[in-house]
């Protein structure tokens, strides 16, 4: 049965061949972020430690085809502070995917960011249970800890995240 998806996520969301057994992709955790006027910038995983931490506790990853991993301890910026950063102030926002490089994405919207469950927002996370994350493990990768049943949102890998506007009303 195909996944079922929202009128507003694109038909790659969620998708990716399920393998336990995955290759590890080649690469140091770099990932674009493509603003909607076409402009791309790289972040690195040193850029992405600059930026505020938080750590949140108790976190499973529970995907179909891998079974049931954690509870984990993550660490890093959130997805929200990241945008704040690195997004014009005067760009609002209407959803970002965040795509791993093996093809596999979700959709966000600011609702998601802005008011996530207490202590639990989705983050850019490099550290897992106080060491760094492996490039087995994604050395970048989106965490979304109010998931608890599937982890569809959650993105190892991340290889780009690309940010839709507001389209302009007249």
């Amino acid at each position: 049965m195909p996944a079922q998806h929202t009128h507003a996520e694109p038909d790659w969301v969620h998708r990716h061949p399920h393998e336990p057994n995955l290759a590890v992709p080649a690469g140091d955790g770099a990932f674009a972020v493509e603003l909607p006027d076409g402009v791309a910038r790289t972040f690195t995983l040193a850029a992405v430690q600059q930026m505020p931490a938080v750590t949140v506790d108790n976190c499973r990853i529970v995907s179909t085809g891998h079974g049931v991993s954690g509870p984990f301890r993550f660490t890093g910026v959130t997805l929200h502070e990241f945008l704040r950063q690195v997004l014009p102030a005067e760009l609002t926002w209407r959803h970002v995917d965040v795509v791993s490089i093996d093809g596999f994405g979700t959709r966000l919207l600011p609702a998601d960011l802005a008011d996530p469950p207490a202590g639990r927002p989705p983050l850019l996370a490099y550290v897992i249970d106080g060491a760094p994350l492996t490039r087995g493990q994604g050395l970048v990768r989106l965490i979304v800890p109010a998931e608890v049943d599937d982890a569809l949102r959650q993105v190892k890998w991340v290889g780009v995240i690309r940010v839709a506007a507001e389209e302009a009303t007249s």
